[in-house]
C-alpha cells in the first residue's frame, strides 16, 4: 500500500500498543508482522510501542494498520478484527480511566439507562481529547447520540468508498456496553474524512437491541 506521511497528531503509546496485541491474538506473531510490513511499518516488528500514555504514535502509522488490514483481510474480514481491536482498546486502557472510572459504582448504575450513555460518551470525547491529538465532541438528538472525530487516526490520509473507521466503533461498542451494563446499542458511521467528509461521525441509537 501507498506510504502515508506522517501527521504530526499523535495516539497514546499504549492504546496502540493494546490495538496491535489485540490483532496479534487473532492472526498470530507471523500475521501481524504481515500486516506491519504491508502497513511499511517494519520498524514496529518485535519492538511494539511503550505501555505508556505518552502520544509518540503517529496517526498516520495507525490509518496504515487499518489499511493495510482491508488490503489483506478483504473490508469484511478487515472490519472484524477492525472491531476486535477497537473493543480491546477501550477495555484495557479507557474504561478504568478519569470520569470513567466511577461507571462500576453502585451510584452510577442506578441511574436511568439513558444518563449512563450520555454521561460515559460526553466522557469519553473528553478523554480522547485530552490523552491524544483526537479532537472528539459530542451531541445528543430525538433518537440517537452522536459522536464526532474532527481528527481520526483511523482514516488519517486514506480514501475509501465509504466510512470505514472500524476501530473507532469497536472502541464506542465496547464503551457503550460497559455504561450500560451490558446493553449492546446500533452504532452507524454516517461521515468519514476518508469519503471526503470533514469529520468522522458516529450515530449511536439510544434504545438498546433487543
Amino acid at each position: 500500500m501507498e506510504i502515508i506521511p506522517k501527521s504530526g497528531l499523535y495516539y497514546p503509546n499504549k492504546a496502540a500498543r493494546i490495538a496491535i496485541l489485540a490483532l496479534e491474538e487473532v492472526m498470530g506473531k507471523n500475521g501481524i508482522n504481515v500486516i506491519l510490513n504491508l502497513a511499511n511499518l517494519p520498524e514496529w516488528i518485535n519492538t511494539y510501542p511503550a505501555d505508556n500514555l505518552n502520544k509518540e504514535f503517529d496517526f498516520a502509522d495507525f490509518s496504515a494498520i487499518s489499511g493495510a488490514l482491508d488490503i489483506m483481510y478483504g473490508p469484511r474480514g478487515g472490519r472484524g478484527l477492525a472491531l476486535r481491536a477497537g473493543r480491546a482498546t477501550f477495555n484495557d486502557v479507557l474504561k478504568n480511566f478519569g470520569a470513567l472510572a466511577g461507571v462500576g459504582d453502585i451510584a452510577f448504575k442506578v441511574l436511568p439507562m439513558q444518563t449512563k450513555l450520555k454521561v460515559g460518551l460526553g466522557a469519553m470525547a473528553k478523554i480522547f481529547s485530552q490523552i491524544s491529538d483526537q479532537h472528539s465532541t459530542f451531541e445528543e438528538f430525538d433518537d440517537h447520540y452522536l459522536y464526532v472525530i474532527h481528527k481520526c487516526p483511523v482514516c488519517w490520509g486514506r480514501h475509501t468508498d465509504k466510512p470505514a473507521c472500524f476501530m473507532a466503533t469497536g472502541l464506542l461498542h465496547a464503551s457503550t456496553v460497559w455504561v450500560s451494563g451490558g446493553q449492546e446499542f446500533r452504532i452507524i458511521q454516517t461521515t468519514s474524512k476518508s469519503t471526503g467528509d470533514e469529520t468522522c461521525n458516529f450515530a449511536i441509537m439510544k434504545e438498546p437491541l433487543s
